[in-house]
């Protein structure tokens, strides 16, 4: 899953090259110095895990300027995070699905060479991984706005969803062209369709009815969002599903993320009371 993976960890600023997309030899060796490194794993209670996580991969940048590389090498490294996130859910066998926030509706602000770049790199990998994938009975679901996409890129994720969507394993969750608002908009917007079309009667509306009109609706809800790097933000990231969820911001950056700090994360939330409002 390596070549799905580094694009997935692109989701934070990129500005160089494919072939700019390389680690000098000292933080390569930084980075596989911490996956070498024996740590005990926190306690977590294996019979009660978060159904869904999702995360905000957050720290690439940061994580480049402290090793003195360049900010799309700190993508690539957080590749291996990703790979290492997804491998731990799936051999935990009971979360059910991972969201990853790949691209943001914000992210169009960049650089058209930029965005063009990382999409480019989106249908190479995925082109090159999905067997993988989907060999290990993962299903991909995609959550965003396509019609904002190339046509590449629409039909190669796709494809992938096409490819797997019999799957059950778990479900890699992707947010690609993706805002919170947006989808919270869009779902108004197909709701508003279906009562004037006599699909829908207005009385029938509440909050099941919305969420079935969001971009994946039948991922379980939300339980756990994680955001690396320490920062505290939802930055625009599934709104409605977070309702309930428990944030956990680690301090670690993105690149850094390992199956011990995802095992951090689920025993704070184990840690925690989940009341919904009650007592």
């Amino acid at each position: 899953m390596r070549g799905v993976s580094a694009v997935l960890s692109l989701g934070g600023c990129f500005n160089t090259t494919a072939g700019e997309l390389r680690l000098n030899t000292d933080a390569t060796a930084a980075q596989e110095r911490g996956d070498k490194e024996s740590m005990s794993l926190p306690q977590i209670d294996k019979e009660h895990l978060p159904r869904h996580i999702a995360i905000i991969m957050d720290g690439n940048g940061r994580w480049a300027k402290h090793h003195g590389v360049t900010r799309a090498a700190g993508h690539e490294a957080g590749a291996k995070s990703v790979r290492a996130v997804l491998e731990a859910c799936r051999e935990l066998d009971g979360i059910e699905v991972l969201t990853l926030y790949a691209f943001s509706t914000e992210n169009w602000r960049r650089s058209q060479s930029e965005v063009e770049t990382l999409f480019m790199l989106l249908s190479k990998y995925i082109r090159l991984e999905l067997d993988e994938i989907h060999q290990e009975d993962i299903r991909i679901t995609v959550m965003g706005r396509r019609d904002g996409l190339s046509e590449n890129a629409r039909a190669d994720l796709e494809r992938c969803e096409k490819l797997t969507a019999d799957n059950r394993a778990m479900t890699l969750n992707l947010a690609v062209n993706y805002g919170g608002r947006g989808e919270i908009a869009d779902a108004a917007q197909a709701i508003a369709r279906a009562v004037k079309e006599g699909e829908l009667d207005v009385n029938d509306i509440d909050e099941g009815c919305f969420a079935r009109y969001l971009y994946v609706p039948d991922l379980p809800e939300l339980d756990l969002l994680i955001r690396t790097s320490g920062e505290m933000r939802l930055s625009n990231f599934m709104l409605w599903q977070a309702s309930y969820a428990e944030f956990v911001s680690a301090p670690t950056f993105w690149p850094d993320f390992r199956k011990q700090h995802l095992y951090e994360a689920i025993a704070a939330y184990q840690s925690r009371s989940r009341r919904f409002g009650g007592r």
